[in-house]
């Protein structure tokens, strides 16, 4: 049976997969710079007989497995590997080797995973009912995002990817269990930099001046208004701001308030309407202090949508593999993942595998200087990805 071949040669692939995982986790590099993880990869796929590309996207990779058919089935399976700017401060002995940089976010477990479904794969492709296109993607941190440039460089085509999975590790849920979500599942994400521009002075004569400072707190204060009275009670949105600078003193109050932010919803039509709010709040709050108020705001990544039928066949593919006990269904998240460029294009889902071990320790959330997975679950990725991928040609 193929599901029980899938399942012993992930067992089989268990020792590969960990020291591929640790391999790329000492060797961290920020997005849009990782040349030598993607030559990393690059040799691994050449280790396991996989033609492949390069510099798909930057730095990205795309391998084939399966030959063509009369039917011109093809599935995408992606994994991010870029890193983030943080120094680590775990203790285990493959923590990051470049200082300020780290794999906090999981994307070597996601790479490694893939490393080793695709090599399952391989080795059963005279079994697979189509091709599978492995997509191995950087920059996933960093606007505009690297699944953009995969897309743009034609990394989906020849063969047409019809759908298209990623996996992503949680620390939410413990190592054993998998999460989906059907429809909207992870919010669009802009990022907003706001200049007040007034004329500074002297604390103790505000009279004299144009309060930069009083003119910020308003704005952000007012701003708040857009999600609380404007936005559709039904549409989940966020207006954070998490960064403010105001280069003054004690008694002075200086020319500039800098301010950075972010906007998060499910709607595209609403996205564009609170954009538009935001600069218009901007001007009148401008007006109200007569200084003056410069927007930008950088259209960041869509929202990910999961697309119902191929998160059907997906979920009904992991409860076969781990039982129905350890599959579970997600929440929203107001967070963002870049892998929406692609789940606007084509039929997609976007799964979570656990990764949290509270008996061990390993509970640390995404983006946090101590973040590390339990690596039982890469004993569980790859076989499930893999098993995935026949599933869902087998539906197309």
């Amino acid at each position: 049976m193929l599901l029980n071949k899938i399942k012993q040669l992930s067992q089989d692939f268990f020792y590969e997969t960990v020291a591929n995982r640790r391999h790329i986790h000492r060797h961290p590099e920020l997005s849009f710079a990782e040349e030598k993880t993607a030559a990393y990869i690059s040799k691994k796929l050449t280790e396991y007989a996989i033609p492949h590309q390069g510099n798909i996207g930057g730095h990205g990779l795309i391998g084939i497995i399966g030959k063509a058919n009369k039917n011109d089935k093809c599935i995408a399976l992606r994994a991010d590997f870029d890193a983030l700017p943080i120094q680590e401060t775990n203790t285990h002995d493959f923590v990051s080797l470049n200082a300020g940089v780290m794999h906090a976010c999981g994307h070597d477990a996601h790479t490694s995973m893939l490393l080793s479904a695709a090599r399952i794969l391989k080795q059963l492709e005279n079994q697979i009912e189509g091709q599978i296109k492995l997509v191995f993607q950087p920059a996933e941190e960093k606007l505009p995002g690297g699944a953009l440039g995969i897309i743009k460089d034609g990394g989906l085509k020849n063969p047409d990817a019809q759908r298209i999975v990623g996996q992503h590790v949680f620390p939410g849920l413990e190592v054993g269990y998998i999460g989906f979500r059907e429809g909207a599942y992870m919010a669009s994400a802009d990022e907003i930099t706001i200049r007040v521009k007034g004329k500074g002075g002297h604390g103790a004569m505000p009279n004299q001046i144009n309060d930069s400072v009083l003119a910020a707190a308003q704005l952000i204060v007012n701003l708040q208004q857009i999600v609380s009275r404007l936005a559709p009670p039904i549409v989940p949105s966020v207006l954070s701001f998490g960064k403010v600078i105001a280069e003054g003193a004690f008694n002075i109050i200086p020319d500039e308030v800098f301010i950075q932010g972010t906007l998060r919803t499910f709607d595209e039509t609403w996205r564009a309407a609170a954009k538009k709010h935001i600069h218009r709040i901007a001007q009148a709050t401008a007006q109200a202090f007569d200084l003056k108020i410069e927007v930008f705001i950088e259209d960041g990544y869509p929202f990910v949508m999961n697309d119902p039928e191929t998160t059907k066949i997906a979920k009904q593919a992991a409860i076969e593999y781990l039982g129905e006990e350890k599959v579970v269904d997600l929440d929203q998240r107001m967070t963002a993942e870049d892998f929406a460029w692609y789940s606007q294009l084509l039929p997609a889902t976007f799964y979570r595998i656990g990764t949290a071990n509270a008996s061990k320790g390993i509970v640390s959330n995404l983006h946090t200087s101590t973040f590390d997975i339990d690596e039982q679950s890469l004993l569980i990725g790859p076989g499930l990805m893999a098993w995935i991928a026949v599933e869902q040609l087998k539906k197309l």
